[in-house]
């Protein structure tokens, strides 16, 4: 678990605090991610949690202890750390980048080899091809996956991510992160994330949390946060087409009928809503068929707006 108490932080020279009066729980297991303007706080948010930045006021706790009084090094070896621009070693192989935190808490060569490769594997990289790579000679998706096998290699309890994705190309993008969401939720590791993207945050997060000028607005799971804006703001913020990107995070068989569909197209089992509303746009019926029964555009407004499945 994470928690803010209260923790606020005000740089040298800037007359309005970056974070103030910030308080969040992020429960063990979870991903929680903060969004937000540009300077609205959420990197220094997420750097006070392995002591980078050092709150002037207020506290951090994980896993119920307060980071002041940890040692910055043992605790920065117990958090995952992964980052917009990945920030592998050039000069070592996969392996050897892999290998850094378990190589410094001293793990013995046949340890660390067997955990290199499970990491490798795990984010989707032959170990026999990859480990004896630079990062020069890897694509900007496989650079980001080494860089989470190297954030996961010693097993640490909490993950933070600090726009993990922006390297990477638009059409490897969306992928990788339903991967690395899937790893993360099997692993069941406490993650704060922080991203621009509303997109990305809404994808990732089981709960996210708006940020503006260094307070909290909303903090809500990302299908509640899509139908129910807080204020202006937060409605402004997640965009005008909030309710298809809520669609996307529903999943069909939640509010499909008993009805059939007859000579409707069919939707794959594990469709999202959004699926269905393009087959339904495609294919000019209001009905699409799933399992035994249909999923209506009925069914499909009240869902967007809100509503319980059917």
């Amino acid at each position: 678990m994470i928690r803010f108490e209260g923790a606020a932080k005000t740089y040298p020279g800037r007359g309005k605090p970056a974070l103030d009066a910030f308080g969040l729980t992020v429960e063990a297991g979870t991903t929680c991610v903060l969004i937000g303007p540009s300077g609205c706080g959420k990197s220094t948010a997420l750097q006070m949690v392995n002591r980078l930045v050092v709150p002037g006021a207020g506290r951090v706790l994980v896993e119920g202890r307060d980071v002041a009084g940890l040692d910055p090094i043992a605790l920065r070896r117990r958090i995952g750390y992964v980052l917009q621009g990945v920030g592998l070693f050039p000069h070592r192989t996969v392996a050897q980048n892999v290998a850094t935190v378990p190589g410094l808490l001293g793990w013995d060569r046949a340890r660390i080899g067997e955990r290199v490769d499970a990491m490798l594997d795990l984010v989707g990289l032959s170990p026999q091809e990859f480990r004896d790579r630079r990062p020069d000679a890897l694509s900007g998706g496989q650079r980001q996956r080494v860089g989470v096998a190297r954030a996961l290699a010693a097993d640490p309890p909490v993950l933070l991510m600090d726009e993990p994705f922006g390297a990477v190309d638009p059409v490897a993008r969306t992928r990788l992160q339903d991967e690395v969401r899937g790893i993360l939720r099997r692993l069941k590791k406490t993650v704060l994330m922080v991203t621009h993207d509303i997109d990305e945050a809404v994808r990732m997060g089981d709960t996210v949390a708006l940020m503006r000028e260094g307070r909290l607005v909303q903090v809500a799971p990302p299908a509640t946060l899509l139908a129910a804006p807080a204020d202006a703001f937060a409605a402004e913020f997640v965009g005008g087409d909030r309710l298809l990107r809520r669609l996307s995070l529903l999943p069909a068989r939640d509010h499909a009928g008993s009805d059939p569909a007859g000579a409707a197209p069919r939707l794959a089992p594990d469709a999202s809503l959004k699926d269905a509303l393009a087959l339904m746009l495609a294919s000019g019926h209001e009905r699409v068929g799933l399992g035994d029964g249909s999923v209506t555009l009925a069914a499909l407004r009240d869902a967007a707006e809100g509503g319980r499945p059917a």
